[in-house]
């Protein structure tokens, strides 16, 4: 006899289906806790199904409602079910997956691929069979709502399908899908391709084995009618694109053809689908021979997407041009997230470094209101307009230039938006055919910082950010001057997104421009602190990323009476209105941080209280860990941001102040609580600890010291790269406590030495990470020689390699002068890695005296040891500018 519910039972649960659907919070609240309740009872689930499946008497949102909730318990507890329980929900749910209602068949779709989730595919052998067999159904529901579910469980269970553990169910399952792609319904259609792309990634070997008829049933589909099997077709080519381009070269003009067609799609969604593919064709190395013949019609249809749509415009409220006296909606503000300190070094001049990337591009200037931040065609196309300016460089240039005519110059606000944004989005790529334009043009988009429609002021902010590399290498009185002061402008502008984007675009200016603003500081100042009191909440937040970019930027000059007069009094009032719980501490504080290390002794006299605040509010949040920890079920893990932030402002307070911050130190429990913060789970607070350790280390080491015999070891159970900023960070540190520890270091090296090695050796290893590795090798090597030269063998490589190529400056004087006192020590050890350390000693532009007479000291030992003849043979094999550089200034 199948379960039957009690009336009472049922229609307590119907009454609070209905109750749940109020929009009062109250009674949602009591309904939530009922639930909870009820689900103590073993035959609660069977109540939902029921009504899901079986109570055709009641109104459809409702039933979904009790899937839904029914969903939600086999996630929490599914494992409780009572076997008969789950077995009738099984049964019901392949009963009912036909259900002739849509919104039914959905719900009763979700629920099976939830079980599926929990393990059960391996318990539920029915169940892939038997929606396999619906699939053939002459029931449009039937047929429907099986690949319903068989659509979720391939997006939910991709890796598992794959497996031995199912005795692999796709080698059915695959050839069964593509029969399908050419079904009567579109329906159909678009579930079937929307199953079999989620093997493509993974290049799942059932796919793999039909990956000819698949491909060939693909390009039968390019002219559907729907819009749903015209975008899944797009997005299986995209992926197709990544994983086996040797399948689509053959046909590589067609689908170029076919994908501009769709990235013209009335349908927008098909659009963003389709120009999707030229991001990733532009990652492929066929890129430019496959995709140069059609640039001409390609350029046109990219920038044609990147205006803004009427449906944009009325999202963006872009028809209110004044509302900075309008609060912001809370909602609105997204959280930020800290990026905690790491310690790196400055390079030479004529090496391009890699690892920082202009990220400026990556979030096209705009739009950051919650309707339009989603990914979209505007952004899209701006982005594969940039990617491909990358592959194509100025060969892009004849192209563009008759469009940027028209655009630029176009009577209507939006086509001349569209331009402006194109002029951005190229900016990195073509950055040598723009030049010859750039006179005419700098001066064009200036004049737009005061167009009256604020869109067009917005855009024209990032613009101009993007060309600030070449603006700042002009004379200044040619662009410079008058650009800042026409941004200065737009930071105070009457609407809020331009306000937004100019804080943004100053920021970006003043890295770029660094001290070259120094001439400009009152009137900059000026401008930024007025902000401060015009601002609504989310720019502020902008606002202090501003002043924290100009205060690392220009560095000491900031350090003058009137210009800290200015600064500190509006930072300080927002420092002692905030609450210790209040999130917007963590953009405040890191401009503090910024500030203090660049006003150095300038900061003293409002260091006492930043300093007491940082310990408490690290204090505050190691006994809320301590806590939770102790009664995990009463008490909320804290949010241990307001600790990294609080150490990397106190790590900014001891760079500033160094030795000033001794007397703070010393009335302060920063040491024990600094302890704790290093052995924490989180990694980020662990490398904000250790960069504290190695700024007060260098500040004031009589307060560390008689910590190192607890702090070491923990710094070499941290030396794992696979967290590179952490081990960064501690790397950096053992640096530091080494050069002020000296001899007295020795006990200590064994238990950092053989990982700092390994780290140096390793394949792949970050180049920030191994400069630091090979300095504090090096360091450690200069206070105990004795101790690391026996190992010189196993890292003068590498050592040698990774250090030429910083600049000259302390850190890299006491690594050197460690090299050179180990090959005093082992000399031996650097004879098969000579010419690396002849090539080490050459980076140098202006060793100090000492150290430069070490250098030739080794090098002319070297000469006599090997003799003339031989050391002509060794030297004849150097580069001419290696053996020049040593000849003029070693004389060998």
């Amino acid at each position: 006899m199948a379960w039957q519910p009690s009336q009472a039972g049922l229609s307590q649960i119907l009454q609070l289906l209905k109750e749940s659907q109020s929009p009062d919070t109250e009674i949602q609240r009591a309904v939530q806790q009922k639930l909870e309740q009820l689900n103590q009872f073993p035959d609660f689930n069977n109540f939902l199904i029921y009504v899901l499946t079986k109570l055709k008497t009641e109104d459809e949102p409702t039933r979904s409602l009790s899937g839904l909730i029914l969903k939600n318990n086999v996630k929490a507890h599914f494992h409780n079910f009572p076997p008969n329980v789950t077995e009738f929900i099984k049964s019901e749910c392949l009963e009912n997956v036909g259900d002739p209602s849509p919104l039914i068949r959905a719900t009763v779709g979700i629920l099976i691929t939830t079980i599926a989730t929990k393990g059960e595919l391996q318990n539920w052998p029915a169940l892939l069979p038997t929606l396999c067999q619906l699939l053939d159904s002459g029931d449009y529901n039937t047929c429907e709502g099986a690949f319903g579910a068989l659509q979720k469980i391939c997006e939910d269970s991709t890796e598992i399908l794959d497996s031995d553990a199912l005795d692999r169910p796709l080698n059915t399952l695959i050839p069964k899908f593509l029969q399908f792609f050419k079904h009567a319904n579109a329906k159909i259609r678009s579930h079937a391709i929307a199953c079999v792309n989620q093997f493509i990634i993974s290049k799942t070997q059932a796919l793999m084995l039909h990956i000819d008829p698949f491909v060939e049933n693909l390009f039968a589909l390019s002219h559907d009618e729907d819009s749903e099997v015209r975008k899944n077709v797009c997005q299986a080519l995209v992926m197709l694109l990544e994983v086996r381009i040797d399948k689509l070269l053959p046909h590589m003009a067609n689908i170029i053809e076919y994908i501009l067609l769709r990235t013209q799609d009335p349908d927008e969604s098909v659009a963003l689908e389709a120009c999707e593919f030229w991001l990733t064709l532009a990652e492929q190395p066929i890129c430019r021979e496959v995709l140069a013949v059609h640039l001409s019609r390609l350029v046109p249809v990219l920038v044609r997407g990147m205006k803004y749509s009427e449906i944009d415009i009325i999202l963006l409220k872009g028809d209110v041009e004044e509302d900075d006296m309008i609060p912001d909606n809370e909602q609105d503000i997204k959280p930020r997230f800290h990026k905690s300190k790491t310690h790196a070094q400055q390079h030479s001049v004529e090496e391009d470094d890699d690892d920082t990337g202009d990220d400026s591009g990556s979030d096209y200037g705009m739009d950051d209101d919650d309707a339009l931040s989603d990914w979209n065609l505007r952004k899209c196309s701006a982005a594969a307009l940039d990617v491909l300016a990358n592959v194509f460089r100025d060969d892009l240039m004849p192209v563009l230039l008759p469009i940027l005519k028209e655009t630029l110059f176009h009577p209507e606000w939006e086509v001349k938006e569209s331009g402006i944004l194109v002029l951005g989005a190229i900016a990195e790529g073509c950055a040598n055919g723009m030049v010859a334009h750039l006179p005419e043009l700098i001066p064009f988009l200036i004049n737009c910082l005061s167009e009256k429609k604020a869109l067009v002021r917005s855009i024209t902010c990032w613009t101009l950010s993007r060309y600030s590399h070449w603006i700042v290498n002009q004379p200044h009185e040619m662009y410079l001057q008058r650009l800042m002061s026409e941004l200065l402008k737009r930071i105070l502008d009457t609407n809020k997104r331009v306000q937004e984007a100019a804080c943004s675009a100053f920021a970006t200016l003043e890295e770029e421009a660094c001290t070259e603003l120094v001439p400009y500081l009152g009137f900059i100042l000026q401008t930024l602190v007025f902000a401060f009191s015009k601002y609504q909440h989310k720019n502020l937040l902008i606002l202090y990323d501003a002043i924290g970019t100009l205060a690392d930027s220009v560095g000491h000059h900031l350090n003058k009476p009137e210009y800290i007069n200015m600064l500190m009094p509006p930072l300080l009032d927002k420092w002692n209105s905030l609450k210790d719980e209040d999130k917007d501490l963590f953009p405040l504080l890191e401009c503090l941080s910024s500030v203090a290390t660049a006003l150095q002794s300038g900061f003293l006299p409002y260091s006492e209280p930043v300093y007491q605040r940082c310990v408490s509010l690290t204090e505050k949040t190691l006994a809320q860990i301590a806590a939770s920890d102790a009664h995990p079920d009463q008490v909320e893990p804290p949010d241990k941001d307001f600790m990294i932030v609080a150490l990397d402002l106190l790590s900014g307070l001891a760079e500033g102040l160094e030795a000033h911050i001794e007397k703070l130190v010393e009335r302060s429990n920063i040491l024990s609580l600094l302890f704790q913060c290093m052995q924490d789970k989180m990694p980020e607070v662990r490398q904000s600890s250790f960069a504290l350790l190695g700024d007060l280390t260098k500040a004031c080491f009589k307060h560390v010291k008689p910590c190192i015999v607890d702090f070491l070891p923990v710094l070499g159970q941290n030396l794992n790269p696979e967290f590179i900023s952490v081990c960064n960070n501690a790397t950096w540190a053992i640096g530091e406590v080494s050069i002020q520890m000296g001899e007295e270091m020795e006990p200590y090296i064994q238990l950092v030495l053989n990982q700092l090695t390994d780290i140096i050796n390793r394949a792949n290893t970050p180049k920030t990470l191994l400069e630091n590795t090979a300095i504090t090798i090096g360091r450690l090597g200069l206070v105990c020689p004795q101790v690391v030269a026996p190992v010189l063998p196993q890292f003068i490589r590498q050592w040698c390699t990774s250090l030429r190529n910083i600049r000259d400056n302390e850190e890299k004087d006491s690594a050197f002068r460690g090299i050179c006192a180990m090959i005093n020590v082992n000399p031996a050890g650097v004879v098969q890695d000579f010419i690396f350390f002849c090539d080490a000693v050459a980076s140098w532009q202006n060793p100090k005296d000492d150290l430069k007479q070490m250098f030739y000291t080794i090098l002319h030992g070297f000469k006599n040891e090997v003799g003339v003849e031989n050391w002509k043979r060794f030297s004849d094999q150097f580069p001419a500018p290696l053996r020049e550089r040593l000849a003029a200034n070693y004389m060998v």
